[in-house]
């Protein structure tokens, strides 16, 4: 006759994890998430400082009074 297997130990069933444990991933995306937007929205610290004196635009003339038109329109001033 064979036998009986030894009982060793007893197996039993883990216990429950912790909240944080069970939910430290969703934690961390959404850290990583508000820490990625943030560095998106806000590259630089501060803007770029604008000139105090406008400069003019490209359809100004270079010099007040001086007027050309284009040769081929045959427009004169």
């Amino acid at each position: 006759m064979a036998k009986a297997p030894k009982v060793i130990g007893v197996l039993t069933e883990p216990p429950a994890p912790s909240w944080w444990k069970a939910n430290r991933h969703w934690c961390y995306l959404a850290a990583g998430v508000l820490i990625g937007y943030l560095m998106w929205a806000h590259p630089d610290g501060t803007p770029p400082q604008q000139p105090d004196v406008p400069r003019p635009g490209h359809t100004t003339p270079a010099t007040p009074g001086q007027h050309r038109t284009h040769p081929t329109l045959g427009l004169a001033a």
